[in-house]
């Protein structure tokens, strides 16, 4: 028998649906030159100093004495420990290298995380929300409780604690936050919004409060500009006995293509089991000791090339190249928010992400503007809706082209309007 959740899905993966529209139209329209600002894939060439160390482990790998075969299924020491120096280290946080562990990508991770959950956890996730933290746990069976992130608050998820009546619960949350976990990504994809320290520290408070966990992807952490947003949620007090962190070199380092991130699992973070349905006693689990467990059986470690090629982003080299292509990404932010803006749209984010929330003119739904942009201006976009129903009204731009087709694209809509 199949597992009926899967039939809970919805019929298509957001961006396979956009992919075969495209598709369909370039066989209407074979001779439309298409841009593409939809799907959050880089287009800028991997750093110099990356495919140098990409070269080097290559030429290892020709070589029985340097030959690697099966690697750590946490990772690689020298790649934990970097990750350990120059992402937390450096900022003042204290993590260990036994709380890191090496992945093929964040998305991987922020989806068989809850593995590890009983299938009668809830699960809160912002609206519109990344869709594999609603996919993964349709696929488990598990509650979903969604929190609208709109202009009118300022697209901040509302805890009870941020309640604006005075003694009267509003949130979704309802009463009780216990038995949750809260899936929280700031920089936000899809709206490219962020949440400020104090912003932030409301949800680790209420998760210690609550006896919740937060899975936090931090995939965009590099784009951030504004000193009051933290790069870690590790940054505020107490999220290392309540949160998970999950980093991605996708857009960092245009490692869409090679496949490596980490996840961050405290040994503080800790959950619980029955440990006898006759005597009630509960008994307490660490979940980077169970964690591990699940990627020693499931998971054969990131290739060494990969964990290579991201060692090198850490060092001074990298670093310079790495930062000056998220300026490059980040000019075409700035230039899509500027002339948007001027063209009459209302746009969010852009400012410390690689993404813009953009509101949709003369009230039109996302996929009818989506449609318009395809087939009036060639351009690509993402419907809002297809994060969730807060989206409706809005879609997604990238800032991941190239200078040369930002500028094309946005010439082609002032054009069309």
């Amino acid at each position: 028998m199949i597992n009926d959740c899967f039939f809970k899905l919805s019929g298509a993966y957001l961006f396979s649906e956009i992919a075969q529209k495209v598709k369909a139209y370039k066989a209407e329209a074979p001779r439309a030159d298409i841009i593409s600002l939809g799907i959050g894939d880089v287009t800028q060439p991997l750093c110099p100093a990356v495919i140098e160390a990409l070269h080097k482990a290559t030429d290892e790998m020709a070589v029985a004495a340097s030959f690697r075969g099966y690697g750590p299924e946490r990772g690689y020491d020298f790649l934990r420990d970097a990750i350990v120096e120059h992402d937390f280290r450096a900022r003042g946080i204290d993590i260990d290298a036994d709380e890191v562990f090496v992945s093929d990508g964040a998305k991987s991770d922020t989806g068989n995380f809850q593995e590890l959950l009983s299938k009668d956890v809830r699960i809160a996730v912002t609206d519109p929300v990344y869709p594999v933290y609603v996919d993964s746990n349709v696929m488990a069976g598990r509650e979903i409780v969604y929190l609208p992130c709109t202009a009118e608050n300022g697209f901040v998820p509302q805890a009870p604690l941020l309640s604006p009546q005075v003694g009267k619960n509003t949130s979704p949350l309802g009463e009780d936050g216990r038995g949750l976990v809260i899936y929280l990504c700031y920089p936000n994809n899809p709206t490219g919004t962020t949440l400020t320290r104090d912003q932030l520290k409301v949800w680790v408070d209420y998760a210690l409060q609550n006896n919740a966990l937060i899975f936090y992807d931090a995939a965009y952490e590099a784009y951030i500009q504004s000193e009051d947003v933290p790069q870690s949620i590790y940054e505020i007090p107490g999220a290392k006995q309540c949160a998970m962190e999950f980093h991605s070199y996708s857009k960092t380092a245009g490692f869409t293509g090679i496949r490596c991130g980490y996840t961050v699992v405290p040994k503080g973070v800790k959950s619980e089991r029955m440990k006898s349905e006759k005597s009630g006693l509960l008994e307490t689990i660490s979940l980077n000791s169970l964690w591990n467990r699940r990627q020693s059986t499931k998971f054969n470690g990131t290739s060494y090339l990969s964990q290579r090629a991201a060692e090198a982003i850490y060092t001074p080299e990298g670093k310079t190249q790495v930062k000056a292509t998220i300026a490059y990404y980040m000019e075409n932010a700035r230039l899509m928010r500027e002339v948007l803006t001027d063209m009459g749209f209302t746009v969010y984010g852009g400012v410390d992400a690689p993404y813009l929330w953009v509101r949709t003119p003369n009230d039109m739904k996302s996929w009818e503007f989506f449609d318009w942009m395809l087939r009036s201006a060639h351009v690509v976009c993402t419907p809002g809706v297809g994060f969730g129903s807060a989206g409706e009204g809005y879609v997604r731009l990238t800032a991941f082209g190239t200078h040369e087709n930002t500028k094309e694209a946005l010439r082609r809509v002032n054009d069309k309007l």
